[in-house]
Order: structure tokens, then C-alpha cells, then sequence
């Protein structure tokens, strides 16, 4: 048969509807990583251009071999692997049941003369075919995406994105997005190409998909109906499929988990503290000098929103669990008290609300090879205090470790009443949107000549963590959706390939009702199986970047369970499992017995 080629486009043209979420899965990952692999190339430019500024000689090689660029490049790396990963066995089960359910078709070839080579080789070719239209999609969607984003960076948050490039074109991008859609697609049509192949010529004629092998286990009746009994071994029967189906459900659970702790990383690189200020006063010889009455005066100024401030003694004699320490005392305010709860900066299980007033309660510093517990009992000028909760890390020093050093903060009541000082050491100003210069200059005339004053405004970060956290989730709402979609088609094609088999057991009895059950459960047992494998997997990948990304620049952090994420994902795959359970069920239930025992 020399001209069965011929008959791609028009297959294609003809199975338009079934291809569409196969090209759409296409489209999603050639856009991924053709975004992902432009928006790293484009932040190496600016980052190159703002080092020339100061460093004539610097190359892109300098940028690539250092600390950062090589993390960049292992992330860069792993995520490629995903996503590759993620559209293989996405394509692949749209292919899968995109075959199943044009078995017949392949029949009819077979019958008339194609080899099972030539089934293969039209698979694969058919499968080529609609890359014409996806990877070009997929690439032009990732450089738009690619150029709204570095619009929003450069004009929207400004600051150190005012170097990035509009409209650059990365090749690196171009080329990762095409090699991704190629090498997915041809992987992922392997099997079900074997699979057209492999079925006779007399089986397939007959339009039954189902018959691929031997059914060597009945379903297992006795825990469950028979409806979701037999909604089960549909499910696990096909092990091809079945491994198809988890494996669709489970990286799309890894990809979210994968993409969360991106959030995470530039929480790290950018803390947001509701503590943080925009104008800082301390006194010159770093003492508590600056007057407390100052914070009543300044408070009423124009362009204050807010002041606070910190009172500080070092070297302090002190007995913890009868051991003679020094320590460091740090007063807060009440404002910066409730901004340690808000920035979740508290161990689990400290009670922060004992520290308010004049109390006998103080919190501490603490890092993983620290010794102080809740609870502890220390002596100061012979009064016992308790320990009433720990922060997660030491925010005194840059690298967020105590180095043995044990810092107590207390309430402003509690100091004042340790130390008999009433004055500050800093005081902070948290500005209003409006403030002016001349409102600046107006709080530094009225300093003393001890005091400095220290103006953060223009090194504010909370528009480029907004940027940086949209970019973000906006790749794990894209993520979301075509998990859901992709699910929702697999399922939706699966159960239509076994329409006869359904037709079947309407004919005998099987109502409505037990039909949709039946699905249900076969559609759950997917996502069951998919959400255990994806949750494990996708915990370990989770750390994994983890310690790539965070543990091996910030000594201080500690991983935590992602709860959140998970359970967003997790939800969204149950969702998908209803939405793919109720549609091809209804269908069903629109359809006369006659019509689906006939159903080709």
C-alpha cells in the first residue's frame, strides 16, 4: 500500500475533535519550556547588563560559572526534564485512547493490505502531523508570554528590572520548545503505535477495542457493588492504560508541586516582613539614643503611616537552666510583636500573646544547632523568665544563624522594667503611598545631631515579589487547567472506547444510575492511584529543589510539608475526575441501547 500516507491529513481533518486535546498537550509543553528557557535567558541579559555597568571585562561565561548561574542551570535543567516528561504521558494517553477508539479504522487498513510496520509508521507520522500546528502555537504563545512579562517587570515593578529586554528572542527557548514537542511527541506515540499494530485484522474489524489479550482475573465483587466493582477492573485491567492514566494524573501533581517551591524561593530572596520600614533612625554611636519622645512627634507628620521602635542591651549576665550565659535583649512593640505572627516567623507551638505587657515571658532566636526549648527558665537581675515561644531563625544577623549566641526579645513594658531605659536604639517609619521628599526632610530636620537618618524607600522589594509570585502562579493555573482538561479527555475517550461494553450491560439490566457508578469509580481508581504516586514523588522532587534552591543559600531554612499546594493540586484532580466522570456518563444516558451496542 505505497500511498497510505496520504491519508494523514485527511485522518486528521476527519478525527479534528479527538486530536484536540492531543495538539493542546502539544501546545502545553513546547509553551512551558519555551517560556521558561526565554524568561532565564532574558534575566541573564539584564543581569549581564547591569554588571557591565560596573565590571567592563564581565562576560556571560562569568554569569554562567558562578554560584547563582549554576543553580539557575540545574533548575533550568530539572524542570526541562518535567515538563518532557509530563507531555510524554500526556500525549501519549491522548494518543492511546485517540487509537482506541479509531481501532476499526486500523482494522479496515489491515484488511486491505498495511503492514503492521505501515501502522506504526502512520501512527508516528500522523502524530508528526499535528506538530506543524502545535509547536508553532507552543512557541509563539511562550515569546508573547514571554514579552508581557518582561513588559510588567520592566514598567509595572521597575527597580532592578529596568534593564530587562522588551522583545528579545531567545533561541536557547525556541529550540528547548521545539526539542521538547518533537522528542515528546515521538516518544509518546511508540506505544500506541505498537498497539494499532499489534491488534488482528478480524479483531479490529469488529470495532472492539477492549479485546487486546486475555482476561485472566474477573472483577472482584465481594468489597464493593458490582458496578464499582466492574468500574475498578476496567480501570486496572488495562495496565497500559492504567499506567498511562496514573502517570497523567501523577506529573501533573509533580509539575504543581515543582512549581510551588519557586514561591517559596523568592519568599527567601525577598522577605516580606509587615515589619518592614521605609525610614530607618538609630542613633550614631549604635546606643539607645534616640528620644522617646520623638515617635509622638514624628507620628503626626505628613507621610507617616506608622513608627515603631527597638530598645537594645548586649552582654547581659544571665542563668539558663542554672548555666551562667551571656545574652542580648531586644525590645519590641506591640506592632512588631504582631508582625512576627503575621510573617509565620514563630516555631510551632509558641504562645506569643504571654510576651504582651509587663511580663515574665520573653521569645529567643533559634537555629537547628541551637539548645533552647519552649519553656526554658532564665534568670535576668534575678528575675525568672520563661521562654515562651522561639523565632524560626535569627533575623539580627544576615545569615539567619545565631552562632551560639542567645538573644532574648521582649515586650517594650518588660525592658523598660529589666533595664530602667526608655529611649530607642531604632526606630522604624513605615511611609504612606503619597510621601514626598520634602515630608522625608522634613522628619530628618528634626533629628538631633546623634541621630541618622536612613531612607529604604527606593529599595523596596514588594513589587517585585508581586511580579515574580504572579509569573508563578500564573504557570501553576496554566498547569491546573490542562491537568484538568487533559484528565478530563483521557477519562471522556476511555470510557467512550468501551461504549458497546456499557451497551451491553444496559441491554441486560444495568440502569442509569449503576452505569455513572461504574464510571465514577473507574475514573477514581485513576486518580487514587495517580494522586498516591504524584504525592510521593512529587514530595521528594519538592525537596529536592528545595535544597537546590533554598537549603544550600539560606543555612537557616527548614523544610516543611507543602500542605497547601498539595492539597490545591489534589483538589483540582478530584475535580477533574468528577467533571470526566459526569461527562461521557451523561452522554451515555442520552444515547439509546441500540445506538451504543452499535456505537463503532
Amino acid at each position: 500500500m505505497k500511498s497510505y500516507l496520504s491519508l494523514i491529513p485527511i485522518s486528521a481533518k476527519v478525527h479534528k475533535r479527538q486530536n484536540r486535546m492531543t495538539i493542546l498537550c502539544i501546545i502545553f509543553a513546547v509553551f512551558l519550556v519555551t517560556a521558561i528557557f526565554s524568561m532565564a535567558e532574558m534575566g541573564i541579559r539584564m543581569e549581564q547588563t547591569r554588571l557591565l555597568n560596573k565590571h567592563d571585562d564581565l562576560t556571560l561565561q562569568d554569569i554562567i560559572s558562578s554560584t547563582t548561574g549554576q543553580t539557575l542551570c540545574i533548575v533550568a535543567i530539572v524542570f526541562f526534564v518535567l515538563v518532557l516528561i509530563a507531555g510524554v504521558l500526556m500525549i501519549s494517553s491522548s494518543i492511546n485512547s485517540n487509537v482506541k477508539q479509531r481501532i476499526k479504522f486500523f482494522g479496515m487498513m489491515r484488511c486491505i493490505g498495511m503492514s503492521k510496520q505501515q501502522i506504526i509508521h502512520f501512527v508516528k507520522l500522523e502524530a508528526l502531523n499535528w506538530c506543524k500546528a502545535a509547536i508553532p502555537i507552543g512557541v509563539t504563545l511562550g515569546i508573547i508570554i514571554t514579552w508581557g512579562l518582561c513588559a510588567v517587570l520592566r514598567f509595572l515593578v521597575g527597580e532592578e528590572f529596568s534593564d530587562i529586554p522588551l522583545f528579545g528572542i531567545s533561541i536557547a527557548g525556541i529550540i528547548s520548545g521545539i526539542i521538547v514537542g518533537i522528542v515528546a511527541v515521538l516518544i509518546a506515540a511508540r506505544t500506541p503505535a505498537k498497539r494499532a499494530a499489534k491488534v488482528s485484522p478480524v479483531t479490529a474489524a469488529s470495532g472492539n477495542s477492549e479485546i487486546t489479550g486475555n482476561i485472566n482475573h474477573a472483577a472482584k465483587v465481594n468489597l464493593f457493588k458490582i458496578e464499582t466493582a466492574l468500574g475498578i477492573h476496567h480501570a486496572v485491567a488495562a495496565k497500559k492504560t492504567l499506567i498511562l492514566m496514573t502517570g497523567s494524573f501523577a506529573l501533573s501533581i509533580i509539575l504543581f508541586l515543582s512549581f510551588s517551591v519557586l514561591v517559596e524561593f523568592v519568599g527567601y530572596i525577598m522577605p516580606q516582613s509587615a515589619a518592614t520600614a521605609d525610614i530607618k533612625i538609630s542613633s550614631v554611636d549604635v546606643s539607645n539614643g534616640v528620644d522617646s519622645a520623638l515617635l509622638d512627634t514624628i507620628g503626626t507628620m505628613d507621610g507617616v503611616k506608622r513608627i515603631f521602635g527597638r530598645r537594645s542591651v548586649f552582654n547581659i549576665p544571665a542563668q539558663l537552666n542554672s548555666n551562667a550565659v551571656e545574652i542580648d535583649m531586644i525590645s519590641y512593640d506591640d506592632f512588631d510583636l504582631n508582625c512576627l505572627e503575621k510573617d509565620d516567623m514563630l516555631k510551632k507551638g509558641s504562645d506569643i500573646s504571654k510576651v504582651y505587657g509587663n511580663s515574665h515571658y520573653v521569645l529567643a532566636t533559634w537555629d537547628k544547632d541551637s539548645s533552647l526549648e519552649i519553656g526554658d527558665k532564665i534568670f535576668v537581675a534575678d528575675e525568672e523568665f520563661e521562654i515562651a515561644g522561639l523565632l524560626k531563625y535569627d533575623p539580627f544577623n544576615s545569615d539567619g544563624l545565631t552562632n551560639g549566641e542567645i538573644t532574648l526579645i521582649t515586650s517594650g513594658d518588660t525592658f523598660i522594667h529589666l533595664t530602667g531605659i526608655t529611649d530607642y536604639s531604632l526606630v522604624m517609619i513605615q511611609t504612606t503611598s503619597d510621601v514626598t521628599d520634602e515630608d522625608v526632610t522634613a522628619i530628618r530636620d528634626i533629628l538631633d545631631h546623634d541621630c541618622t537618618l536612613n531612607d529604604l524607600r527606593d529599595q523596596r522589594t514588594t513589587g517585585t515579589y508581586i511580579a515574580f509570585v504572579f509569573c508563578i502562579y500564573a504557570f501553576l493555573a496554566i498547569i491546573a487547567l490542562v491537568t484538568v482538561l487533559n484528565i478530563v479527555n483521557s477519562i471522556s475517550m476511555s470510557v467512550s472506547s468501551k461504549i458497546k461494553s456499557y451497551g451491553a450491560m444496559r441491554a441486560v439490566g444495568m440502569n442509569e444510575h449503576q452505569i455513572t457508578k461504574m464510571i465514577v469509580a473507574e475514573a477514581f481508581t485513576y486518580a487514587l492511584l495517580g494522586g498516591i504516586v504524584g504525592s510521593m514523588v512529587g514530595l521528594i522532587v519538592y525537596r529536592l529543589l528545595y535544597n537546590i534552591l533554598i537549603g544550600t543559600h539560606f543555612s537557616y531554612a527548614i523544610w516543611s510539608l507543602p500542605t497547601i499546594p498539595l492539597l490545591i493540586i489534589l483538589l483540582f484532580v478530584c475535580m477533574a475526575a468528577v467533571i470526566a466522570a459526569y461527562l461521557p456518563a451523561k452522554r451515555i444516558h442520552n444515547m439509546a441501547i441500540t445506538e451504543t451496542i452499535n456505537e463503532l
